[in-house]
């Protein structure tokens, strides 16, 4: 009944657009079913069909950091100064979807990896760029964006979802197929895009500009706010934790058919779809997150994003497929929480106290930081420790390894919660 509910609520709100939303919305859902029909399977075509390594797996998730490291502040940057948003952000995309059509074709880790590699230089700026863009675009219209942008946004999960199950169902969660869905949508995005409302660059050139302005580099100067700097910081701490139940997640509900009790469980034949249930959660707290900012700020919020990855790894480590099966369905509950509370609030955050001139290149910086810097460590530390420590004959302790990310962001809820002071004006 409360899916229901839900999806009644959704198809009230789509079909009562303002046409520009309702553009907006169709961008969203695009953006993330690009990434949804491959992100979330991509560990059992990894492991199932080519099986290659854990620790080349890693590697293989360090391209989402890599590429965050430079593109988004780069595109942001060139967003802010020279091409308009929309434009730049349906090329990227047309490339991006040239490049996921190859990977099918390649039969080693070495060259996946490189393929991957560009294929993420290329998809990994246009998160942030489609926040940019939301964000032109409403306050172009007079509109409330951290009233707005919400509910627009949560159709990018809904696409995210789509796509996951569109993979699941048409049994190529283990296949190469999923990469010629994920590419097709891109390309189709990359034309819709070029449709949008025109985003032009803000900056206007000027004789008295600085070498650090002419080169689009101001963004950077929030890094000398301590409050913003300490921001960021936590920022590169969480984004270590957001791609963990990505890269290994639907293995994790995987592997449990090497357990005979159950190796026929709805867990192991629909991992892909039980793994969804995080994605519909996102799409009830999306839509929370207007309310939550205003009435508690954005530090409880990201303070409650924190604790909610505790919840979400520990109840991985002490889940099963028979009696535990509620906490499977519980942990994946949460992640909505502790996915939006931090994701999406935060990139609000950083959009209402930065300059609008420098707004691409300050969400590029927030993008490098959770899905550059954090993403990068994460993946590799995981991927090697896992190996290292976790790994015995070929099996994988997931006990022990959804026990140790739990504390790890414990720890950072903690220091978080001590360190970041942060007045909030209702």
């Amino acid at each position: 009944m409360d899916f229901y509910l839900l999806a009644l609520d959704l198809r009230i709100q789509f079909l009562s657009m303002h046409p520009i939303k309702l553009r907006l919305t169709a961008m969203s859902f695009l953006q993330f079913f690009v990434w949804g029909a491959w992100l979330i399977t991509v560990g059992n075509y990894w492991f199932a069909t080519k099986q290659w390594n854990g620790a080349e797996f890693g590697a293989i998730f360090s391209t989402l950091g890599l590429s965050s490291l430079f593109m988004p502040a780069l595109t942001g940057i060139i967003a802010d100064k020279w091409i308009n948003a929309e434009r730049l952000y349906g090329l990227l995309h047309i490339l991006g979807g040239i490049t996921l059509a190859y990977i099918p074709q390649v039969d080693n880790p070495t060259t996946f990896f490189w393929v991957i590699f560009v294929a993420m230089i290329f998809y990994m700026p246009t998160i942030s760029l489609s926040n940019s863009i939301g964000y032109h675009v409403l306050k172009s219209n007079e509109l409330d964006v951290v009233k707005i942008f919400p509910p627009i946004r949560v159709w990018g999960t809904i696409g995210f979802i789509a796509a996951m199950w569109l993979t699941n169902l048409s049994g190529n969660k283990a296949s190469g197929n999923m990469f010629y869905i994920s590419a097709a949508s891109a390309v189709l995005l990359g034309l819709y895009s070029f449709t949008l409302p025109a985003c032009k660059p803000q900056k206007t050139h000027s004789d008295k500009e600085s070498i650090i302005e002419m080169l689009g580099l101001s963004a950077f100067k929030l890094f000398a706010n301590y409050k913003m700097a300490l921001f960021f910081l936590f920022s590169m701490c969480l984004g270590a934790a957001l791609q963990l139940t990505n890269m290994y997640g639907d293995t994790f509900l995987s592997d449990f058919s090497k357990v005979p009790a159950y190796a026929d469980s709805l867990v192991v034949k629909y991992s892909t779809i039980i793994m969804s249930i995080s994605q519909i959660s996102e799409t009830v707290f999306i839509l929370a997150i207007p309310f939550f900012l205003k009435r508690f700020g954005i530090k409880q919020v990201m303070l409650i994003s924190m604790l909610a990855w505790v919840l979400r790894f520990g109840l991985f480590a002490i889940g099963d497929p028979a009696g535990g099966l509620w906490m499977i369905v519980l942990s994946c509950v949460v992640y909505g929480m502790a996915f939006d509370f931090f994701n999406i609030s935060g990139s609000l955050f950083v959009e209402t106290t930065t300059d609008s001139r420098i707004r691409s290149s300050a969400q590029g910086l927030f993008m490098m930081m959770t899905n550059g810097f954090g993403a990068m460590f994460g993946s590799w530390i995981s991927g090697y420790a896992i190996d290292r420590y976790f790994t015995h004959g070929g099996n994988k302790d997931w006990h022990s390894i959804w026990l140790c990310f739990a504390i790890y962001a414990l720890i950072i809820a903690i220091a978080f919660a001590v360190m970041f002071k942060h007045k909030h004006e209702k």
